[in-house]
């Protein structure tokens, strides 16, 4: 990528960044809500795997040849969005919210820019996976991790169909929230497809 298509890759990122926050505050604020007087709370920004890189076992021969800095690393792991909790089962489920651009009616394929739903992948790693979901408490079956899609990419036909397939039999995990003002759609799929996890 040349000069100045990063230039403007900067800039792209610069508006994402403020919608994807207000995105972000408008997810929490309908689940703070809808907890109250119940047994499950929503999480912001939980640090439960802040560091979970950190005392990763290598073999000596290969920690001989990576970089072994003179100050100690003291934080290496992930943060999730959210994560929702059920402080009587002591189980959890965690949230990543994505907010991308889509190509939609009128724009450009192009316009189907970013990778945020590639990162997502990771959560289907083996020994991430099995990370997650020994503290989630849900078991060796489920998959921990509730992804919530917002922006263009919700009606973006190849990105849609692209997760579709990568999710394939855990599609209960994805939700497209396609109109962030209708909260009884997000409502509706945690309550039918997840929320009985939790318990």
């Amino acid at each position: 990528m040349g000069r100045v298509a990063l230039r403007q890759r900067a800039v792209w990122q610069d508006q994402s960044g403020p919608k994807a926050t207000t995105a972000e505050q408008q997810f929490f604020a309908v689940f703070k809500n809808e907890f109250q007087n119940t047994p499950l709370r929503m999480d912001v920004k939980p640090r439960d795997f802040i560091n979970m890189y950190l005392n990763v076992p290598l073999d000596p021969n290969e920690a001989a040849e990576i970089y072994n800095p003179l100050k100690p690393i003291n934080r290496h792991g992930i943060i999730p969005e959210g994560a929702i909790r059920n402080i009587d089962t002591k189980k959890s489920l965690y949230v990543e919210l994505k907010r991308q651009d889509g190509w939609v009616e009128g724009g450009k394929r192009s316009d189907g820019r970013g990778n945020a739903h590639e990162r997502l992948c990771k959560y289907f790693a083996p020994g991430l996976r099995e990370v997650i979901s020994k503290e989630a408490k849900l078991g060796d079956q489920v998959l921990p991790v509730w992804f919530v899609f917002l922006g263009n990419i919700c009606c973006d036909p190849c990105r849609v169909r692209e997760i579709r397939l990568w999710f394939g039999p855990y599609s209960d995990h994805v939700f497209f929230w396609r109109d962030p003002t209708n909260e009884e759609s997000l409502l509706e799929h945690f309550y039918e497809k997840l929320q009985p996890l939790l318990w």
